[in-house]
């Protein structure tokens, strides 16, 4: 069944059931258009990060990039923090518009049962493309085999997207590789580290589990505290989740409290 989200689309002219809202300047959609318009209103997927998105029902990860995290923070050409992570879908998302979507199915996502990898293109233009040349992503290797290295070198050189400021490759930080990331970017200043790596993170809009990066979580990553845990409250973040999913495939386990009364 096709969901259509009328907070992507213009509403003002929409055929539903025996309604009807009208402008006289769009023609009434034959049903082979709104099937496409359908296709057209599907936002990015869930966890609003640009390395995924949603066709027909169907969560793409885009293949051969790595975008930041929905929760990922960058520093901007004036030293200041930004959600990076947020303002690469917003910027992918602006780009798609209402163009069709298309994309390939490659192959199952091990890390998300529920996902698929893509190569995904929008009249013609490739996402994947697109994303890494304008600076809100990169080529993840072995996966692209160096397909999108040349896009990058010339986002870098161009200083667009996120190499205006500073920034970790999303994969650093997935992994909290704080004192061994390299800082990317032209502009990272003394401090960057912490900045980019907080001890106690601000928490994304909708993304209200907590994770924590812990010893006694092996052979876990990490470990997720959901709203109703008893350990919520006085943990600190230093991820933050938008589904237990996510943060199930980034290697994160619930925490025990969770669930026990």
């Amino acid at each position: 069944m096709l969901l259509l989200d009328l907070r992507d689309i213009d509403t003002q002219h929409i055929i539903c059931g025996g309604g009807k809202l009208k402008r006289a300047s769009v023609p009434m959609l034959r049903p082979a258009a709104f099937f496409v318009l359908v296709l057209l209103a599907t936002p990015p997927a869930r966890g609003e990060d640009a390395n995924a998105i949603k066709v027909d029902g169907t969560t793409f990860r885009l293949e051969g990039i790595d975008a930041p995290e929905a929760d990922q923070n960058c520093i901007n050409e004036d030293g200041e923090l930004y959600p990076c992570g947020r303002r690469a879908w917003e910027e992918l998302k602006k780009f798609i518009a209402s163009r069709p979507i298309k994309c390939v199915d490659l192959r199952a996502d091990s890390a998300y049962p529920k996902r698929r990898i893509g190569q995904c293109s929008a009249e013609g233009i490739d996402l994947q493309h697109w994303l890494v040349l304008q600076g809100w992503a990169l080529d993840f290797e072995p996966d692209a085999k160096g397909r999108f290295k040349t896009d990058e070198d010339d986002a870098r050189a161009g200083r667009f997207g996120l190499w205006k400021g500073c920034f970790v490759a999303p994969q650093d930080f997935r992994r909290w590789n704080k004192r061994t990331a390299k800082l990317l970017g032209p502009s990272c200043p003394a401090d960057a580290r912490e900045k980019l790596f907080p001890e106690d993170a601000t928490m994304p809009v909708g993304c209200e589990i907590k994770g924590h990066y812990a010893v006694r979580a092996w052979p876990a990553t990490g470990i997720y505290h959901l709203p109703s845990c008893g350990s919520y409250r006085r943990t600190k973040a230093k991820r933050w989740f938008c589904s237990e999913e996510d943060a199930l495939a980034a290697g994160f386990r619930k925490a025990y409290t969770c669930g026990w009364w």
